[in-house]
């Protein structure tokens, strides 16, 4: 891990020309092939604001989650009229095609390729997914953006319509081995993403020397619990130390966006809520992993 990426003068990255833009010129920077923890931490770095840092970390998880993964953006498609639970989801793969809706897809403008969850039982079986790759623009795959939200309005969601579009199946349950795990690998790779946006920022503003070493220090815990096993109930219990340390920071960091420059205090004040995104399942995950401990 390039760690030196923390000490050198950092050029933003602004997305004037569009997500895919900002995407490969950040790859072109990183050298093309970068490893997905250092997408995280230089997109974040390097991020003009904390969406486009969300979106580094979001990036780096999807290559974490399925490695062979083209160098072009992606993204996972799993919700279903508010839902994620296998149960609740109509779409289905039959042989090599899916037919079907998902409807909150994340940065899907930007995305070449599309990992979708679908369904794959029998009539009398109980509901199973698998997962397929389809490509954008390609015949019965159609994109519906969706209004910008106020939390990252930068970063776009869409709706994605699929009737009969051609995948490539992946390997293994799309449950166990892709939808949940990503929520973890998620986790840990958008906080560091967002932390590091955080100690660019605090960089460039002189922030107190304090709260730059307890950001190296988050970043580097960082580093660590992305290497765990992302469904280990031991990793959960670490990335639950993750956030409650960003937690402990929020005053210290709170302070110290107010004493700079508004631009970075405005976008913090509009963002922050990023580092919320799935605080529930979080939280259940955590309790689950504290029983499942406690019980060895």
């Amino acid at each position: 891990m390039p760690w030196s990426s923390l000490f050198q003068p950092i050029e933003r990255l602004t997305a004037e020309a569009g997500l895919e833009d900002w995407y490969a010129r950040l790859l072109a920077r990183l050298g093309g092939t970068p490893q997905p923890f250092e997408l995280a931490l230089v997109g974040g770095l390097q991020a003009a604001t904390p969406g486009l840092a969300f979106l580094a970390g979001y990036q780096a998880a999807l290559r974490m989650l399925w490695p062979a993964a083209p160098w072009t953006a992606g993204a996972l498609c799993v919700t279903e009229n508010r839902s994620t639970r296998p149960a609740d989801m109509s779409t289905r793969i039959h042989g090599l095609y899916i037919s079907g809706r998902k409807d909150f897809v994340t940065a899907a403008e930007c995305a070449d390729w599309l990992l979708v969850a679908a369904r794959e039982e029998q009539a009398d079986e109980a509901p199973r997914l698998a997962l397929g790759v389809v490509r954008q623009g390609a015949p019965g795959v159609r994109i519906e953006p969706l209004p910008a939200l106020p939390l990252m309005p930068d970063i776009g969601h869409a709706r994605l319509h699929l009737e009969q579009a051609q995948s490539e199946r992946l390997a293994g349950d799309g449950w166990d081995d892709y939808v949940k795990p990503f929520r973890t690998l998620e986790d840990v790779h958008v906080l560091a993403a967002v932390c590091a946006w955080q100690f660019g920022v605090g960089r460039e503003c002189a922030w107190p020397d304090a709260l730059l070493l307890r950001l190296e220090a988050l970043l580097a815990a960082c580093a660590e619990v992305a290497r765990q096993a992302p469904n280990a109930p031991t990793t959960h219990l670490l990335l639950a130390g993750l956030f409650a340390q960003q937690q402990a920071l929020s005053g210290e960091l709170q302070a110290a966006f107010a004493a700079g420059p508004a631009h970075w205090a405005e976008l913090w004040q509009r963002d922050q809520g990023l580092l919320r995104i799935a605080e529930a399942a979080r939280t259940k995950r955590l309790e689950k992993a504290r029983q499942i401990v406690a019980a060895r």
